[in-house]
């Protein structure tokens, strides 16, 4: 299972190796449209709702390019960046999902302040294993794809933040699959600004570390904080501290 914040992420992510896994479920948290409208303004929407109509069926045609269809897709359509207003709610859904699907493997985002919806898909994923876990049922292995984060010298994309050094997996992409992923970020037509450091033909993986997520990742290096989200950073420490304490995820 493939679990992401965004329309788009999962081709940031994995989109090359997508037309080999025709069995795998891809969840996206959000439906990739905020609501204050500044973003579907820019493109030419006069409502959120035109704007996520959009992004749905952007994704759709890329999936269609890695010869994948909306069944493998499950959207649970939170506001984009408002994921971290409903860490609870996320965390059981997903242990749901999981449970339900048997699921081995979940591959998502590290936590490293890159987009709060990041972060808070990685604190979601990461506690529904805990609840399972604790429910003494299965839980999947946590993989890793890389995405972007600050760096201590500028921005750093499609590459994991932290000099984990030898534990990530690097996989250079055939020109076939190359090719696919093109044509997959290409679908993408209203990110296309957004997407433009994502042309790389290698994919980046790991086994997830141990997070905690009641502090600010990446040693208080957040990308985030050069976007124009207007998010603040102790919005993540009272929602990440209030989610810990509901989900009781200090129990073991």
């Amino acid at each position: 299972m493939i679990v992401v914040a965004h329309p788009d992420d999962e081709t940031i992510g994995i989109g090359g190796h997508l037309a080999g896994l025709p069995g795998c479920r891809i969840v996206h948290v959000t439906d990739g449209a905020p609501r204050n409208l500044a973003d579907a303004r820019a493109h030419g929407f006069e409502t959120w709702q035109d704007y996520a109509h959009a992004r749905r069926a952007e994704l759709e045609a890329a999936l269609s390019a890695a010869g994948l269809s909306c069944a493998n897709l499950t959207g649970l359509d939170y506001p984009d960046t408002q994921a971290v207003m409903h860490l609870v709610p996320l965390a059981q859904e997903l242990a749901c999902l999981f449970a339900a699907a048997g699921t081995r493997f979940a591959c998502t985002h590290p936590f490293e302040g890159g987009h709060p919806d990041h972060d808070a898909t990685a604190f979601a994923v990461h506690a529904a294993c805990h609840l399972l876990h604790r429910d003494r049922r299965p839980a999947p292995t946590i993989v890793e794809m890389a995405f972007y984060a600050a760096g201590p010298e500028g921005p750093i994309f499609q590459d994991f933040a932290d000099d984990r050094g030898t534990d990530r997996i690097e996989v250079c992409l055939t020109e076939p699959a190359f090719r696919r992923k093109r044509a997959m970020l290409a679908s993408h037509k209203t990110q296309q600004r957004t997407l433009a450091p994502f042309f790389g033909s290698t994919e980046r993986f790991r086994l997830a570390p141990a997070y905690d997520f009641r502090a600010l990742p990446n040693n208080g290096r957040l990308y985030y904080q050069s976007l124009p989200l207007g998010f603040e950073p102790s919005t993540w420490l009272s929602a990440a501290a209030v989610a810990h304490e509901e989900l009781r995820l200090d129990q073991p």
